[in-house]
């Protein structure tokens, strides 16, 4: 008995192991799992609907329909900054297709700092890596994840999807 609750315990308190370990619901409701994008390129991106950056859906837009033979973008909605993300996940949904096209995947709203922060952006703000660690600043900072889901490059808010430093990676 005492075996199975540290077993039980463990299973609760360790990550998965590498990002292919995780999964997240979609803005659809679906569960995904980022083991399904091995293979793959995939970029990871907090989003929020009324912020100075918010124009970048556009661009994160046209990067998934260039490469989307090997790539994957997830956008993650979060209301941790200036309340940039007050809405429903129907109202964020329903924003990105009206005003930006949004095709590329959207997970639920989640929070990506703080002691409520979500598991993957505890394990990506966390994880070594050669860039930086550390909370995430603001809305629309970047985690690029190599086809094997090791952390390539994490790019702050200002870096458009479309630049030359992100796009010489893909």
């Amino acid at each position: 008995m005492k075996f199975a609750a540290i077993i039980l315990l463990s299973l609760l308190t360790f990550p998965p192991k590498g990002i292919h370990g995780f999964k997240f619901t979609s803005i659809d409701g679906e569960t995904v799992s980022l083991s399904k994008f091995k293979g793959k390129k995939i970029l990871i991106v907090n989003t929020a609907s009324k912020c100075g950056f918010t124009p970048q859906y556009a661009e994160l837009e046209k990067l998934s329909q260039e490469y989307k033979d090997k790539l994957v973008i997830i956008g993650f909605p979060a209301n941790n900054f200036g309340g940039q993300e007050p809405g429903s996940n129907e109202d964020i949904q329903e924003f990105c297709q009206k005003n930006y096209g949004v095709s590329f995947l959207m997970a639920e709203k989640v929070s990506v700092k703080g002691e409520d922060i979500n598991s993957l952006f505890k394990y990506l703000t966390t994880e070594d890596n050669p860039d930086f660690t550390g909370d995430i600043k603001w809305n629309f900072e970047k985690f690029l994840i190599d086809e094997n889901g090791k952390l390539i490059h994490r790019f702050r808010s200002a870096v458009k999807p479309d630049s030359p430093e992100l796009t010489k990676y893909l």
